[in-house]
């Protein structure tokens, strides 16, 4: 039996798709779902973030790119397996609720709620550091609250007009990266990188043997630029087809074969231009590079692209995602019940919008100095998340024996799990801490609401 036969349920019937004052519309088709996990994702993000992966990589970012490609295929699938069986919008709070139970599946919930919050305070930071370059008589926080509320607008207005949104975002991050990439190949070419050249180099260094110690250590923070493919299923409520079980997880596999496939490219070539500078600030390594390599002025025209371009976009459906889950948890009582309400005529959870966007506001304006910690949290917020979904996978299908797929449904998912753990164990220790200490308040709050009784099932 192929793997996309296997049993399913209802996504959540319209009266509970809030608290009664509306519901998600149903208005996005596949290449909307695509374009949302392409932007959510940002086909730039491995060049906003080359000095992070680069320096705890030790250089070998191309081949950090790989193995966390590589990881992230065995999650991907998994997360197009679910989406067919619990297509409803909570994503993998929905996925490990309806497979490990109440309390497991808040804890997933919960999990990767440190990833959805934050990723998007990341980006507000990350634009504030091109910005200020540019007009550096506004502060980072002042780039960071102008980006916050204008992000809080558009998606007030509702998916479809975000959505529109998100697919010019994706043809301008397409013509940055080809831009970049083709004025580094010049350089290189022409002898202004200082002799660099393309050369294998980024992907398993010059030393003899493969550093596979860099190489996870790389990935546990370049596995943060994949996050956006697993952002499609929480879209899952608001697909054009109640009744198509595959839009879904075919533009999740889609969005994650396009940007492996560019970044690995993309990592490739700027990996091989690193060798010709001396790195002095990771968070503006890709701007030194350039004024280096190109010019002075090559920076400040990426700057003024990122920001304008890209800066006031890509948050967009990073913010859309999280105000999902939160719905879906604030309708199962497992959150405050507020953010489960739905505005009836746009269809946006707009409480949970605003949540979510002040959260990342005050994150990004927290740690706006110390974005590569920042980096580190989102990874692992995700990764517990990740944990969760392939647990989720194992456990339903031991119950389901009839549709069960050797390869999907158990190699998948253990390959999973050991590639999450392997990742988790070359990550920023600070990073762990954070992490840990929000997991045990997760735990205690989850044990909490399983012993007041706030276990309802709607999925």
């Amino acid at each position: 039996m192929h793997p996309s036969d296997t049993p399913s349920i209802d996504p959540a019937p319209a009266a509970l798709t809030g608290t009664g004052q509306g519901q998600l519309k149903r208005s996005l088709g596949f290449f909307d779902l695509v374009a949302y996990g392409l932007a959510f994702m940002a086909l730039i993000a491995p060049l906003t973030n080359l000095g992070f992966v680069w320096t705890a990589s030790g250089g070998v970012v191309a081949g950090a790119y790989v193995v966390a490609a590589i990881c992230m295929y065995f999650t991907a699938q998994s997360y197009a397996t679910m989406s067919r069986i619990v297509p409803n919008a909570g994503s993998v709070y929905g996925f490990a609720r309806h497979s490990l139970g109440d309390f497991w599946g808040f804890f997933a919930g919960w999990g990767v709620l440190l990833d959805y919050l934050i990723v998007p305070a990341l980006v507000f930071s990350l634009m504030a550091v091109g910005m200020q370059m540019l007009i550096p008589e506004v502060s980072r926080a002042g780039w960071i609250v102008g980006v916050a509320l204008l992000m809080l607008a558009i998606n007030w207005a509702g998916i479809k007009v975000a959505a529109r949104v998100n697919a010019a975002s994706v043809i301008a991050q397409v013509v940055i990266v080809v831009g970049v990439m083709a004025l580094l190949l010049m350089a290189m070419n022409q002898g202004m990188a200082n002799g660099a050249r393309l050369s294998a180099t980024p992907f398993w260094g010059e030393g003899p043997g493969i550093p596979w110690a860099q190489l996870l250590a790389g990935a546990s923070v370049a596995v943060m630029t994949f996050l956006g493919f697993d952002a499609v299923s929480t879209l899952a409520e608001e697909v054009k087809d109640p009744n198509d079980r595959h839009t879904v997880s075919r533009a999740i596999l889609a969005v994650l074969a396009i940007a492996a496939l560019l970044y690995v490219v993309m990592t490739w070539i700027v990996g091989s231009a690193m060798a010709a500078i001396e790195l002095k600030d990771p968070a503006a390594a890709i701007f030194e590079l350039l004024a280096q390599t190109v010019g002075p002025w090559a920076p400040v025209l990426l700057a003024w692209v990122l920001g304008i371009v890209v800066g006031f976009t890509n948050t967009l459906p990073m913010l859309a995602g999280v105000a999902r889950i939160l719905m879906a948890m604030g309708r199962e009582r497992q959150l405050p019940a507020a953010l489960g309400w739905v505005h009836a005529g746009t269809g946006v959870p707009r409480v949970a919008t605003v949540f979510s966007t002040v959260t990342a506001l005050l994150v990004a304006l927290w740690l706006k100095d110390r974005i590569e910690l920042l980096a580190s949290i989102i990874s692992f917020g995700a990764l517990i998340g990740f944990l969760m979904l392939q647990l989720a996978v194992l456990v339903h299908f031991q119950r389901e024996p009839a549709g069960r797929h050797v390869f999907f449904h158990r190699v998948v998912p253990v390959v999973g799990i050991l590639s999450v753990l392997a990742i988790l164990s070359g990550m920023h220790a600070v990073a762990l801490q954070v992490g840990l200490a929000w997991v045990l308040v997760g735990a205690v709050y989850g044990l909490y609401l399983r012993r007041s009784g706030r276990t309802v099932m709607h999925i």
